[in-house]
């Protein structure tokens, strides 16, 4: 990673037209709308507390497993709006000379995630699809919980469009649920918890995230599992 590249930091967008020029999608409105997009649940959910118990406690280790990826000067784009302080993590790794770019499909997730980060010049919050994010020259991408709680159509799209948005030597890091050791004791629980309330989770826990990228070849893949395989971090980096 090149922590002195000079980074042009672009402005926020204008304040309307972003956010109405994407539909939510139908599995966000039919399935979470009760999570992301009622304000309520900004008040309930985005707490410590809360994130680190829906976590079983490894929201802190989760984050930093994250974080100990990108470096300072690093121009890294965050994949969607992360209840919790990541994104805060995520900026003040990349310091001053780099940039944290946060897109999410949803406004008020955007809105929200703005007056967390407010004042933080290296820091853009937008409106955006992480399946179609666009070729990009990003150091870094990173992608916290997402892929579980998207199709698996959505998944084959949003994991190559991040993959195409960094730069050779660039990487691109996954944290998400993983398939738990048998012997786990949340084995039971998590296999409700995906059956009622992540109905998309089978999908990813299934399969490698590796499976989705139409070229894998092109980069070099690491996986890592957490708290006896609940939890898996995946490093993809581009091969120069």
């Amino acid at each position: 990673m090149h922590a002195t590249r000079p980074i042009a930091v672009p402005p926020d967008p204008p304040a309307a037209e972003p956010e109405a020029a994407i539909a939510l999608p139908d599995y966000l409105v039919d399935t979470y709308s009760w999570a992301y997009l009622q304000p309520r649940s900004l008040r309930l959910l985005d707490r410590h507390v809360v994130v680190n118990c829906i976590l079983w406690g490894n929201y802190r280790r989760l984050v930093r497993a994250a974080c100990r990826e990108f470096a300072a000067g690093d121009r890294v784009l965050q994949a969607a709006s992360v209840y919790g302080n990541l994104s805060s993590r995520l900026a003040d790794k990349v310091g001053d000379r780099g940039f944290l770019d946060v897109i999410d499909i949803a406004p008020l997730q955007v809105t929200h995630c703005r007056q967390k980060l407010s004042g933080r010049a290296n820091v853009r919050v937008r409106v955006a699809d992480a399946g179609a994010a666009g070729a990009q020259d990003y150091d870094g991408v990173c992608c916290f919980f997402l892929l579980h709680e998207v199709p698996d159509l959505q998944k084959r799209r949003i994991v190559n469009a991040l993959l195409a948005a960094v730069r050779p030597g660039g990487k691109v890091v996954f944290v998400d649920y993983h398939r738990p050791a048998r012997w786990h004791p949340l084995r039971p629980v998590m296999a409700l918890i995906f059956r009622f309330l992540e109905p998309f989770a089978a999908g990813l826990v299934s399969r490698s995230i590796q499976h989705f990228a139409e070229s894998p070849q092109d980069f070099d893949w690491h996986q890592r599992t957490r708290f006896a395989g609940l939890y898996q971090v995946v490093v993809a980096t581009r091969q120069r």
